[in-house]
């Protein structure tokens, strides 16, 4: 698979909010803000980067049927797959552990906004979802889990820098009492969702050439040849069903 096309449809046509809605309860809790927007889609693009390829050595060497056979032929009927979610939530967790101690270091003003959903990315289903939509997709290598990973977290970075920046200035405007807070957010969730759904075409080359049908030539030796004999039965036989479906008419 070409990277470039992995990592445009990664972000726009795969988006984790607005394709599969995935991490929509940070997206809404920490998008009322630019500013808090921003870090919490960083340090998301962050530990998707880290987590997407580390648990893509893990489903290849470890997890999956038959993983284990290079330690040797006696493990090849090995199948682990049962500690999938364990394992990829354990890498995950411990990833947020280590970009919550660098934010806290080096950005305590950005630590004390993000609050409590800076540790939550551990439970984020967004992180999780880019891991297990990896693992369907069955890459080549791990450069295009890679790929994915930044290009998943990226999409995630752009739809809640939108909606935050959207937020903002909505603050201001006149929305109706019944639409407000959370209201007037799902419905521009919606449109922007709506709005990349326009991407598929334009990234995927809209849709595919008709095929055209193949008609198979019959060979001459399976060809059946009709005798004269046989015509002249088939005639006959028609002049028959004619002749009794006149005589019924004229006995009615």
């Amino acid at each position: 698979m070409d990277l470039l096309q992995l990592f445009l449809k990664s972000i726009f046509i795969d988006n984790m909010v607005f394709a599969t809605f995935l991490g929509m309860c940070s997206y809404l809790a920490v998008s009322k803000k630019v500013s808090t927007a921003v870090g919490l889609g960083a340090a998301v693009i962050f530990v998707m980067l880290v987590t997407v390829p580390l648990n893509y050595l893990l489903d290849q060497y470890l997890l999956r049927p038959g993983a284990l056979v290079w330690l040797g032929e006696e493990y090849v009927d090995y199948d682990l797959s049962f500690l999938t979610f364990i394992l990829f939530i354990a890498t995950i967790a411990t990833m947020v552990q280590l970009v919550e101690m660098i934010v806290e270091k080096f950005a305590p003003a950005l630590y004390n906004s993000l609050g409590i959903f800076l540790p939550l990315i551990a439970v984020n289903c967004a992180i999780l979802g880019g891991s297990l939509f990896m693992q369907q997709k069955e890459f080549n290598n791990i450069t295009e889990a890679t790929v994915y990973g930044v290009g998943s977290g990226i999409g995630w970075f752009l739809a809640i820098l939108a909606i935050g920046a959207i937020r903002e200035k909505i603050r201001y405007s006149n929305v109706p009492p019944a639409f407000r807070g959370l209201g007037i957010t799902f419905i521009l969730t919606g449109l922007m969702a709506i709005g990349f759904m326009s991407f598929g075409g334009m990234l995927t080359g809209g849709d595919e050439a008709p095929k055209k049908e193949v008609v198979e030539a019959i060979p001459p030796t399976e060809m059946k040849e009709v005798t004269p004999v046989e015509e002249v039965k088939s005639d006959s036989t028609a002049v028959e069903t004619v002749k009794d479906s006149l005589t019924e008419i004229a006995q009615n």
